[in-house]
């Protein structure tokens, strides 16, 4: 019997076998079919195939539970748990304490040496289910290189693209050791329907993830969404921003982050806002790319971000096993830098993100329900990588204009910048997207492209003092054994 789809998805239909499932049309997954035959009658219900997409980012069991409801994983809880797995791993988020056991094979970096461990399978499994749910929308709304008719329906696909180039750029960074183009790292699926697949290589993924990008940008020109959690040109432009800078197309990176800048409507955070907390999507309106309003609606408690790292929260952070900043990162930011108060300088809770993400109640275990907000992009990532991209291409003068426009709202002066140049600006602008994107998920994908060596600061538990480059095999996760014991194409772990 032919063996369908990425077997990785065996159990794929448990996330919609209760009765909340079982309505006509379900939100949170539907068949190609079912939503063809909808769009007929109705274009607007694409919006639910895509409200399944949406949803899997911030819920709780769309990795490692999805398939495996009896084994509980508590950061399985969709884009920003993965956040903190590779924020540890890039060595400037350090796990605290040990007292819960959570994220500790992280630390030691034995997870990403052993393709049985969980978090390779609840990685995999949720990029590649967000891969599914965008295929099943495209193919609904008639393929990756449908026409569409109606503005509804050209926005929808529009999403769906941009949703499966998010999922195969997080895959490509977090399962390649390294970005040679040649290399084999990851299958691709372009349809629902797609058998199993064999590795395509680098230069394949990341040419898929711009394609989808340039066409998800296009169909949504002029796109004004109905909420910060929704796909729109200016996500789509940004994350082209990203796989350029993998690339390493410094031209076009700098150009699609530029059109952010020039056109979001999105500016940098003011010194009263960066202090203020981010953790609402509303309030943060005219600086927030990309995001979800979290309300008490969406029933998340202790397994949710706050949950694992804001000591305002009914939190492991509260409890023994904080999340705090590199102190060799906290030492290199300035002392007049408006971003060190982010941290707790001393005491019981040191180096913890006192003033960056939190509970606005700021009630030590406080938070139980969680409506504080996630914030998955900022309009500051577009600056960095435009200072970033231009410095690379010899264009100091640009780069150093890009990072001003952050700093000149973090320190009381910026004119030290007007001395760098060459390698030394590039160096400061790696440093302060580490600083400011701090948590954010970010800091792990700027070591990967710019192939950056880390070194652990003196308050590590694990590898205290000890250095590793970005393609350390320990800093990058491996394909999971259910895949490599599924798919029959693929045979061996990552080369």
């Amino acid at each position: 019997m032919k063996k369908i789809l990425y077997t990785l998805f065996v159990l794929i239909f448990s996330f919609g076998c209760n009765e909340d499932f079982l309505e006509e049309f379900p939100t949170s997954y539907t068949t190609p079919e079912k939503l063809g035959e909808a769009l007929e009658l109705n274009p607007n219900v694409g919006s639910s195939g895509l409200l399944g997409i949406y949803e899997s980012m911030f819920a709780v069991g769309t990795g490692y539970e999805n398939d495996f409801p009896n084994a509980r994983n508590d950061y399985d809880f969709g884009h920003r748990g993965y956040d903190i797995l590779s924020d540890m791993l890039s060595g400037d988020m350090v796990l605290g304490g040990k007292n819960y056991g959570w994220l500790s094979d992280i630390s030691e970096l034995t997870a990403t040496e052993d393709y049985t461990n969980r978090n390779n399978y609840t990685m995999w499994r949720y990029y590649y289910y967000i891969v599914l749910l965008a295929n099943s929308t495209i193919d609904a709304f008639g393929g990756s290189d449908a026409n569409p008719e109606t503005a509804e329906a050209q926005q929808g696909l529009g999403q769906s693209l941009g949703a499966r180039a998010y999922a195969y750029f997080y895959l490509l960074n977090l399962f390649a050791n390294d970005f040679d183009s040649a290399d084999l790292v990851l299958p691709i699926y372009t349809n629902s329907t797609s058998e199993n697949q064999p590795k395509s290589s680098v230069a394949d993924v990341i040419d898929l993830i711009i394609s989808d990008l340039t066409r998800s940008k296009a169909l949504l020109t002029g796109f004004s969404r109905s909420a910060p959690n929704i796909i729109d040109e200016y996500v789509a432009s940004l994350y082209l921003a990203y796989a350029y800078a993998l690339k390493g197309d410094h031209a076009n990176a700098s150009s699609a982050a530029k059109f952010v800048i020039d056109n979001s409507g999105k500016s940098v955070q003011s010194i009263t806002e960066i202090v203020s907390g981010m953790n609402d999507v509303n309030r943060l309106a005219g600086n927030v790319l990309w995001g979800t309003d979290l309300t008490v609606d969406n029933g998340l408690g202790l397994r949710s971000w706050y949950g694992q790292c804001d000591i305002f929260s009914y939190s492991y952070a509260w409890a023994g096993d904080p999340k705090i900043a590199d102190v060799s990162l906290f030492d290199q930011i300035a002392a007049d830098d408006v971003r060190k108060t982010w941290f707790r300088p001393s005491g019981f809770y040191i180096y913890t993100p006192h003033y960056k993400f939190y509970h606005e109640d700021r009630r030590i275990g406080g938070q139980r329900n969680i409506t504080a907000d996630y914030i998955y992009n900022r309009v500051e990532e577009a600056y960095l990588l435009h200072a970033e991209a231009e410095a690379a291409l010899g264009n100091d003068a640009a780069a150093r204009q890009s990072l001003k426009a952050i700093l000149d709202h973090r320190i009381p002066d910026t004119s030290y910048l007007d001395a760098l140049s060459g390698a030394d600006l590039q160096d400061e602008v790696y440093l302060q997207t580490r600083i400011e994107l701090w948590g954010e998920g970010k800091s792990y994908l700027a070591m990967k492209r710019l192939r950056k060596t880390i070194t652990r600061g003196s308050n590590w538990l694990d590898f205290a003092g000890q250095s590793f480059d970005y393609n350390d095999e320990r800093l990058t996760f491996e394909i999971p054994e259910i895949e490599i014991r599924n798919n029959p194409n693929i045979s061996e772990q990552n080369p």
